[in-house]
This record gives structure tokens, sequence and C-alpha cells, in this order.
């Protein structure tokens, strides 16, 4: 990847939609040229996909928590994904090093619903406990490069 890979990444980051001939006329290449780069870096593995970014408060989603999960006997990833990933409100889990196993981010319409995903969380036998903190406000968020 050459600094024109970059340059056409930041601007798909910002704006997925942006058009080839939009891009290459930032960065001085043709239209083709520059979807010829976004093909290989697809092909590559450097972009895995194109998506849309929304508002959470926009859709009614106001309230937000991660949730630290700490579960009785070690798990593996692809078990605690398979746990969490039909729950509709959490929208993200890592596994992470420290006392808790994993940390899942939950995002629903308001508390009484952050607690019942919550509970639907322990409802995993597997579950010893779970130490939630609720994202008062959301100051910075970049663009993962």
């Amino acid at each position: 990847m050459d600094d024109l890979d970059r340059r056409i990444l930041a601007h798909l980051l910002k704006n997925a939609r942006a058009s080839f001939q939009d891009i290459g006329a930032v960065i001085g290449l043709s239209a083709p040229a520059v979807k010829r780069r976004v093909d290989k870096l697809v092909a590559g593995g450097q972009i895995t996909g194109f998506t849309a970014v929304v508002n959470p408060a926009a859709l009614g989603w106001r309230t937000e928590a991660y949730v630290e999960v700490f579960y009785r006997d070690n798990i593996s990833p692809a078990e605690l994904r398979r746990g969490l990933e039909p729950i509709p409100q959490v929208v993200g889990v890592w596994t992470i090093a420290g006392e808790a196993d994993a940390l899942v981010h939950v995002i629903a319409t308001d508390m009484a619903e952050i607690e019942a995903t919550v509970e639907r969380i322990r409802e995993n036998a597997r579950v010893g406990r779970t130490r939630s903190n609720i994202v008062m406000s959301r100051l910075l968020e970049r663009p993962r490069t």
C-alpha cells in the first residue's frame, strides 16, 4: 500500500459513497485508476466492506453502556461471539486483558432496555457477573483507519 492508496482510504473513510471520479479529482488520478486501486484493496483484504454510519440518537437509541462480562471458566472467542451475537442491542464485543473476559458495547432506547439486555447477557449459565458503565456523552469518535 502506497501513499495514493492511503489517500483513497482516507476519502472512503470520510465518505464511502464518494465516486471514483470525485476521489480521483482530489488525489490526481483518473476514475478508472481509482477503481483499479479500490478493487485491489478489496481483493487484498485491506477494505473488507462498505457500510452506512447511522446516528444512534436519530434512531431512538439514546442510551449506551459498556458491559464487562466475567465468565466462570475459560471461554473461546467463538463461543463468546455465538452467545452475544443474537442480542440486537449488542453492537460490539471484544475480548480483553485484565479481570473481565469481554467488553460488550450495548446501545438501547432507554435504561430499562439496557437493564433487560444485561439480564439477557447474564442468562448464559457460564456468566459469573457483569459490571456496566453507562455512557454519559460521546465526545470524540474517529473513523477506524
